[in-house]
């Protein structure tokens, strides 16, 4: 049952690098530092977007808008920082 845990928590640790690198991406993006016609530039970003819009778009649902600034990302780290804290001392010592 370990081995369970420790998968869940080395994915959900990979997808919060995918939640930031999509974040600089976007920055990027938006301060026309990447080239956006560009062919392996724009498939990196549609897979980012792929990747973490269907964990984004509830949160943005719910969240207020604030303009150009999206803290959805952060809502979301923040999500999985809790899930991961919570598995670590709530559930995997019980099976443990």
């Amino acid at each position: 049952m370990f081995a369970v845990f420790a998968t869940l928590d080395a994915v959900l640790n990979f997808y919060t690098y995918i939640i930031i690198g999509s974040a600089v991406f976007s920055w990027l993006y938006a301060f026309n530092v990447v080239n956006p016609r560009n062919n392996f530039v724009a498939s990196i970003g549609r897979m980012l977007y792929q990747l973490t819009e269907p964990a984004l778009r509830p949160i943005r649902r719910i969240l207020p808008n604030l303009g150009t600034i999206d803290i959805s990302p952060i809502v979301l780290l923040f999500a999985i920082y809790f899930l991961r804290i919570f598995i670590r001392t709530s559930i995997a010592p019980l099976f443990l």
